[in-house]
């Protein structure tokens, strides 16, 4: 099975550009990797949990959610931290900090067995999106798990901008 990852945030898409995107690049499995599945404000309420399987189910694009990508409290706080540190709003961040990319590794990254991810495809699965909601995949977690599994796998990565 060889696969395309791309990777995608939720903030700067409405909901439609956000879907037309998915279906633009062929996503035929989306792989949410937020700790918490909501988004705060009505803006972005298509990507809570529920209306976002929804949706998804409609266009015939497999849902898989991996808590364990997530980032925990612990990591998120040290990236807190260092916006904090830089004075940076957390939407406006477009990299992760150094504290951070370490702590996420030990906690998730070097545990996670990138083959449990492509176990769980389906066999006809081409493209698998990774999510979250930063905009610039260089500000979020998902541009890691990305980056692992291209490494691993010698996959291709590309990553969707609004």
């Amino acid at each position: 099975m060889q696969i395309k990852i791309i990777t995608i945030g939720v903030y700067g898409f409405d909901e439609s550009s956000f879907f037309e995107a998915l279906r633009k690049a062929n996503v035929d499995t989306f792989c949410d990797i937020r700790s918490r599945r909501g988004v705060r404000g009505s803006t972005y309420a298509f990507a809570n949990s529920q209306r976002l399987q929804a949706r998804l189910a409609e266009l015939g694009i497999r849902y898989i959610y991996r808590k364990d990508l997530g980032p925990t409290q612990t990591v998120r706080d040290k990236q807190a931290a260092a916006d904090k540190a830089t004075k940076t709003a957390k939407r406006k961040r477009t990299e992760l900090g150094e504290a951070f990319i370490e702590a996420y590794h030990t906690e998730c990254l070097d545990a996670f067995d990138s083959q449990s991810l492509l176990d769980e495809l389906e066999l006809d699965a081409q493209v698998v999106a990774l999510f979250c909601v930063e905009t610039a995949p260089e500000a979020c977690h998902r541009s890691l798990v990305a980056d692992k599994l291209a490494k691993t796998f010698n996959l291709e990565v590309e990553n969707i901008l609004p």
